[in-house]
């Protein structure tokens, strides 16, 4: 097994174990997250919505092929995860807690810049129909 193939999971399986808890929490009350979002000034149903999305997430990014989903998927966590870090600071929270969200960020683009050219969109754009070239037809 290749060096990248092996970060690529040891990274995304880290990541999925903690957004999957994550998760867990937001959609059940249970640990410290209805606590920090209260804290940090949002409502409660934003832990409901924040919960479905990281669960579809990670079921997206374990799941195999669904590369434009990863895409997605990636995106959606790059804006919680800043979104996370930036409501640290603007409620004045003392570190370590802004710097939490910047792990797991860290950890989801590691595993995104390590990811096999099978999970990658351009890989699979250009397998795509004779029709979905990514060249025009001259």
């Amino acid at each position: 097994m290749k060096k990248n193939h092996l970060g690529y999971w040891i990274t995304l399986g880290l990541f999925a174990a903690v957004y999957t808890f994550s998760s867990f929490m937001d959609l059940t009350g249970i640990g410290p997250a209805k606590a920090t979002m209260a804290h940090l000034g949002y409502p409660e149903y934003v832990d409901t919505i924040l919960g479905v999305w990281k669960a579809g997430a990670v079921v997206t990014l374990l799941s195999p092929r669904l590369p434009r989903l990863k895409e997605w998927a990636y995106a959606g966590i790059l804006f919680d995860l800043t979104g996370g870090f930036v409501s640290h600071l603007a409620s004045g929270d003392p570190l370590p807690k802004p710097i939490v969200p910047v792990v797991l960020l860290a950890l989801a683009m590691t595993s995104y810049v390590l990811r096999p050219a099978s999970r990658r969109l351009e890989a699979v754009s250009a397998e795509a129909s004779p029709r979905g070239a990514l060249v025009p037809a001259r």
